[in-house]
């Protein structure tokens, strides 16, 4: 192995290992590309098996690689579906495995670090599942090219489609989760708990938002995010996606249903009252 400090110039085939940076979880990093683009595509995973396969096929298809390098979050997938060579073969240009503490929260506060070291100036999460119509990230970027801070994917906004959400999720979204999330940011959005969105260099770099902090391990950094950029005057917008459910069998989810759920309505009522800012 070897430790770099260079997130662009890592050569092919080499793992390069970062630890003891402050507010980021120790991970490795394999780089099949250098930088291509301005914009990345940080898709967050553990153990998602055959969907984040079909899910990265799609961005192939939809020609996904040629508008943003597309880095894999893993939060230490057992399952082979990381395997180098099926990475490769779906234009992916970065995989960075989480060895340090902590779960989506520390995945995403170790993409977002590593794409800033790099240089890019937009950054599109989305899930691993699946469930998320990639197909849309040339809209992401066209909103980040006009200016704007924070852009929140939404199936609820017209043109975009909600398929097979189950119920309890929609009427807790809707009543619960939405609400609390726009009062905090004082905007409306009406998908808040959709991971498909994108961050400006600007917003994740200004000195009021600090994200690199060990307090984000779950899914506080998400719901905060949500809603510090309107609170800090930053252009933010909703633009209509697709968020599709299977029609049967397990929903794709890392939430449990009672610890899971009371945890993340903790962390509304922590974020309502800006436990996190800085």
């Amino acid at each position: 192995m070897t430790s770099s400090s260079d997130p662009e110039n890592t050569p092919d085939d080499s793992i390069s290992v970062h630890s003891s940076i402050p507010g980021v979880p120790a991970f490795t990093v394999q780089s099949y590309q250098t930088k291509q683009s301005k914009y990345c595509i940080l898709i967050p995973i553990i153990n998602e098996g055959e969907r984040i396969h079909h899910e990265l096929e799609r961005a192939t298809n939809a020609k996904i690689p040629s508008f943003g390098d597309i880095i894999i979050c893993d939060g230490g997938s057992t399952d082979g579906s990381t395997e180098e060579h099926l990475l490769r073969q779906y234009g992916v240009n970065t995989l960075l495995v989480k060895t340090g503490p902590g779960k989506q929260g520390a995945q995403l506060r170790m993409g977002l670090w590593w794409t800033l070291q790099r240089g890019y100036d937009g950054f599109i999460t989305i899930d691993g599942n699946d469930k998320d119509s990639i197909e849309d990230v040339p809209k992401f970027i066209s909103k980040l090219q006009e200016g704007f801070d924070f852009i929140q994917g939404s199936r609820f906004r017209r043109g975009g489609k909600a398929i097979n959400t189950p119920f309890i999720r929609h009427v807790a979204l809707k009543f619960m989760h939405a609400p609390l999330i726009s009062l905090s940011a004082g905007q409306w959005f009406t998908d808040t708990t959709n991971a498909y969105r994108a961050y400006s260099r600007h917003y994740l770099e200004h000195p009021e938002v600090q994200p690199f902090r060990d307090i984000f391990q779950t899914y506080e950094l998400l719901a905060y995010l949500s809603v510090r950029a309107s609170q800090l005057g930053l252009k933010a917008c909703e633009i209509p996606v697709t968020r599709a459910y299977p029609p049967k069998g397990k929903v794709p989810t890392k939430i449990s249903f009672f610890k899971g759920n009371f945890n993340l309505f903790a962390t509304l009522v922590k974020n309502l009252f800006r436990k996190y800012h800085p």
